[in-house]
């Protein structure tokens, strides 16, 4: 079967490749000219960049706005670089004097309000960040400005707004904060509770469980609250709930529990307690609790007695220390050759007990429920990791 050809297309493919050849021209033309417009300090402030030369770069760039003072990117990537190399004071006041220019339209004007909120953020100055942000009617920065906003009233600790923030700003973009806005009542409970106002601590921590079912310090905090008001049973059965919201967070509580079990007169349920979370969940936190527990209620034997199972079961440096203090203290063996055995495992064990931010690796000796390097929200995990420090792990792999 023989395939009949088209004349015609003969004379339709020149047409398209002198169509494509005037189209690219023209985007060489346009690329070229854009090129010619911007000053020559731009491109060397670029490759100062580029080298991390942040400092010749600021040079560049301020040239740059000088030789081209009506370009408001020019001006924005110099103020960009002053807030990058901390020099706050110079990115206001190019920003200021940006807005002092009257031929700007409205949408210029809300652009350089944002970078001017940036100035003050970084500089400190909340306040007039804050004003900032709540006057930008522009769409386009409305989540940007909530989210400055919601770092603002964190670090200002004004929880109510916080939570309003938070609130707004998670319908607008979806992403949920739930758990940061349950942290937020949490934190109001405190004050309350500082304040000596258990019932106002009590709403607050109920509305932390209602944004967060699973939020364990509301549990705790409820917990402690029921205890210094002597009602023992029902910290008690705060603290046991716990469990059902995330097991490896009984260690923080564990020491609370048995303190309430003694005032109760329950101590016997509460080592069993303890006993039977050791068994179910194998945490760390839990066996010392329950160490120091039996060895003060029952003795070194039995303490001895303890470390030396869960030493069987789970072996641990830790572990092992407890086991030789016990033995020391119930002398039934050299006391000077135990108490040398204890100080060989405590120089190895050194330092290394810590708490390790999973989003910034901030090492903390206490768990705290926000990190204090990276502010992230339940970040430290709930038990403290005994992995080697990292100047022990530096000075091995030198050894190397």
């Amino acid at each position: 079967m023989m395939i009949e050809f088209e004349y015609w297309w003969l004379l339709v493919l020149p047409l398209f490749f002198t169509l494509g050849w005037i189209a690219a021209r023209v985007d060489i033309r346009q690329l070229l000219s854009e090129s010619t417009t911007l000053p020559a300090a731009y491109f060397k402030g670029l490759n100062f960049l580029i080298g991390d030369q942040h400092d010749k770069a600021v040079e560049a760039f301020s040239e740059a706005v000088q030789a081209n003072s009506d370009s408001l990117e020019l001006h924005f990537a110099l103020g960009s670089l002053f807030r990058r190399t901390g020099e706050t004071d110079r990115a206001i006041n190019l920003h200021v004097n940006l807005l002092d220019k009257k031929e700007l339209t409205e949408p210029q004007k809300n652009a350089v309000k944002a970078e001017l909120a940036q100035d003050y953020l970084k500089a400190g100055l909340f306040d007039r960040a804050e004003e900032l942000y709540k006057g930008l009617e522009d769409q386009r920065y409305k989540q940007p400005a909530l989210r400055a906003l919601l770092e603002i009233y964190v670090r200002e600790r004004e929880w109510s707004q916080a939570i309003t923030t938070a609130t707004e700003l998670e319908r607008l973009s979806g992403v949920p904060f739930r758990v940061e806005i349950a942290q937020y009542y949490c934190e109001l409970a405190m004050n309350f509770t500082i304040a000596q106002n258990a019932d106002a601590a009590r709403s607050q921590l109920a509305l932390a469980l209602d944004a967060n079912k699973n939020c364990i310090r509301a549990n705790v905090l409820l917990g402690d609250i029921e205890a210094s008001a002597g009602q023992h049973q029902t910290a008690i059965s705060y603290w046991k709930r716990i469990e059902f919201q995330q097991s490896d967070y009984l260690g923080l509580v564990a020491g609370k529990m048995l303190k309430s079990y003694r005032a109760a007169d329950q101590l016997k349920e509460g080592l069993a307690q303890l006993n039977t979370y050791i068994e179910t969940y194998k945490l760390p936190s839990l066996m010392s609790v329950l160490y120091e527990a039996t060895l003060n209620e029952e003795g070194a034997i039995s303490a001895a007695k303890l470390a030396r199972n869960e030493l069987i079961r789970q072996p641990s440096l830790t572990t092992l220390d407890q086991l030789l203090q016990a033995r020391a203290m119930a002398d039934d063996v050299n006391n000077q050759d135990v108490q040398l055995m204890q100080q060989t495992v405590r120089n190895a064990i050194g330092n290394r007990a810590a708490y390790h931010c999973n989003q910034c690796g901030f090492r903390a000796k206490q768990y705290h429920w926000q990190c204090p390097a990276c502010n992230a929200w339940e970040s430290l995990p709930a038990e403290p990791s005994e992995a080697i420090s990292r100047e022990m792990t530096v000075k091995k792999s030198n050894q190397k």
